[in-house]
């Protein structure tokens, strides 16, 4: 029989959605805090021209500009999530509009504060922090303000470069209205003739279903509505990068890659030393390939069989299942960590778990202080959906304690560090059911997990990183993309990746860029795979019992922005701008692969054919 339409966001029972009442109880009491947040902006200019007056005078603005940022916070989280659930309700994205705006505003408000601190100068400030103890904390502020002296502007500029945010986020929230809520995608067929509906919440399920038919359907009905639209796509995604190329030239930097990544004092040499490695370990995704290829029995390995189902037994897991198992697998993090994952999935209600009508395509937690860290996702009743929730509450947990161990000003972690805690949740979870679920379809449907995850996080987001910087190249030399050079571009780089095993359906494969909302958080995607190289590292000290590992993990969850994140993880015990955690995740991605092939007897060293 035909699946039932998905449901809209009321009709789902409201355990399984997201506690929008704990951050405000109607739309109503929104509004009015939004009214009441953009008349307190103008207050903030009593500051202005003031800083040098002293110590106090600076403890005071500080205080007033932070309680309005967790304000504009509490707004953008509730309008975010609202939005998130039911992308097709223009009221709920009106609101996330006034949301950003007033953000923008706010940035605007207090873009006097930064060129009034490097005019006082690192000296005075540095004895006014030690002799004025309300304003001790904002030592790594200043410093790192100081390290960005060369690239802040004027006041006036400043102040318009602030206003700038708002307009500039519309590439992206065209982009996520134009693939959420107004594309449509033809039906999946099964092998029996039957329809499937294809949406951003169902179509990894059915990529993951035995039916290749059905599989094969919906990859290429889900491509093909971005390829009906690769134009629009790519003059948006161009839009968004010369803006990045603006930013660039505005503030002095070399790059676009040096400007993104000096934003978290983080050296270029990271992002070449993650390409090279991986590049250099491509022949290990080439083995699992040609291993995947042999256990589904084909003569050609499509993209849409990267997520099918090895053998025919498929575990089900009910959502209070996975958080159960999640909560295991954490255990080493102490019973209050495990405690605070179990009240937030299964009764302060941070999860809106289930797919609907409308529906954000992927995952993600978002929040801020004062708020639940909220998850969005579609959960499935399967393994992959276990990973993603364990996954998203690595965010959230990272949120939780960064926001209860920092004043506002800290209480936002890098993007760098964010994907080092997701990936550790998992790493611990998989590594638990490994050790302690016998059943064997349950151990080769982990693995197959496993693989799956590493393809996004140590293939895909390092492919698509190449192609990114290309694409902001050109930009830079004023020689934007067309769509179908995009398209080519991303379909050399993953025929690359996949090797010999793997048959390319170039224009599919080639406009897969469009399909990720990441590229519009520039360079973010290459911290995919030095967020789970970064985790398996920390991972493995805990669980082999390392005397403090787990205090100093969740020590570095605690210092959230307070400290550059190189520095925090190296506290915590990994070197991420070294290539050696890339190396050895490797080597434990080599060992699934090996582990996987004992278990379905296949040779493990086989060579791709």
């Amino acid at each position: 029989m035909p699946q039932p339409a998905l449901p809209h966001h009321s009709e789902i029972d409201p355990r399984y959605t997201w506690n929008a009442e704990s951050v405000f109880p109607t739309v109503a009491d929104w509004e009015a805090e939004l009214e009441a947040v953009a008349a307190a902006l103008p207050a903030l200019s009593r500051f202005q021209g003031r800083l040098a007056e002293g110590p106090a005078v600076l403890a005071e603005a500080m205080e007033a500009i932070q309680a309005l940022v967790g304000r504009v916070g509490r707004l953008m989280a509730y309008a975010t999530m609202a939005q998130a659930v039911d992308t097709a309700d223009q009221a709920a994205a009106r609101r996330l509009s006034q949301a950003q705006s007033l953000m923008a505003q706010l940035r605007a408000a207090v873009a006097y504060v930064e060129p009034e601190l490097l005019a006082i100068g690192r000296e005075t400030l540095s004895r006014w922090l030690a002799e004025y103890p309300p304003i001790a904390y904002l030592d790594h502020y200043l410093d790192d303000l100081f390290r960005k002296a060369a690239h802040v502007r004027s006041a006036e500029v400043e102040a318009l470069l602030g206003l700038l945010a708002d307009p500039f986020s519309g590439s992206r929230a065209v982009h996520s209205v134009l693939t959420n809520a107004e594309f449509r995608f033809a039906p999946a067929r099964t092998a029996d003739g039957q329809e499937l509906p294809v949406s951003q919440g169902t179509l990894d399920r059915i990529l993951r279903s035995p039916d290749r038919t059905a599989r094969r359907t919906a990859w290429e009905s889900y491509a093909d509505q971005y390829l009906a639209f690769k134009n629009t796509l790519a003059t948006n995604l161009n839009t968004s990068v010369s803006q990045n190329v603006f930013l660039m030239r505005a503030r002095g930097h070399r790059s676009t890659l040096e400007m993104a990544l000096f934003a978290n004092n983080i050296p270029v040499e990271v992002f070449h030393n993650l390409i090279a490695t991986y590049r250099r370990h491509l022949p290990t995704w080439h083995r699992y390939w040609a291993l995947r290829r042999r256990a589904l029995g084909v003569d050609a390995l499509y993209p849409y069989d990267v997520w099918a189902p090895l053998t025919g037994q498929t575990p089900t897991i009910p959502y209070e299942q996975a958080v159960a198992w999640i909560c295991e697998g954490l255990a080493p993090l102490g019973e209050e960590y495990v405690e605070t994952v179990r009240r937030g999935c299964l009764e302060e209600r941070w999860v809106d778990v289930y797919p609907c009508r409308g529906k954000r395509a992927g995952a993600f937690s978002a929040g801020a202080p004062g708020s639940y860290p909220f998850i969005n996702m579609s959960y499935a009743d399967d393994v992959f959906s276990l990973s993603t929730l364990a996954h998203e509450l690595g965010h959230s947990m990272h949120s939780y304690l960064s926001w209860q161990s920092q004043p506002i000003l800290y209480a936002r972690y890098s993007l760098f560090a964010a994907e080092v805690a997701s990936n550790f949740h998992q790493a611990m979870v998989r590594a638990h059911l490994l050790r302690n679920g016998g059943d064997p379809a349950l151990q080769i449907a982990l693995l197959e997990e496993a693989m799956s995850n590493f393809h996004r996080y140590f293939l895909v987001m390092p492919t698509l990183a190449q192609w990114e910087l290309a694409v902001h190249q050109r930009a830079e030399q004023r020689r934007p993309f067309t769509a179908d050079e995009m398209i080519e571009l991303l379909a050399d780089l993953f025929t690359e990746a996949y090797g010999p095993a793997m048959t390319i359906d170039r224009p599919r494969v080639g406009i897969q860029w469009a399909t990720f909302g990441h590229m519009f958080m520039d360079y973010y995607v290459y911290q995919y795979a030095t967020g789970i190289a970064g985790a398996h590292a920390l991972a493995r000290r805990v669980l082999d019992g390392v005397p403090g590992a787990a205090d100093r993990y969740l020590h570095f969850l605690r210092s959230g922005g307070s400290r550059y994140p190189l520095d925090a993880l190296a506290a915590a015990g990994v070197d991420l701008a070294s290539p050696q955690p890339v190396e050895e995740t490797f080597a434990v991605l080599a060992d699934y692969v090996d582990r996987l092939a004992a278990l379905l007897s296949l040779p493990p060293q086989e060579t791709p054919q």
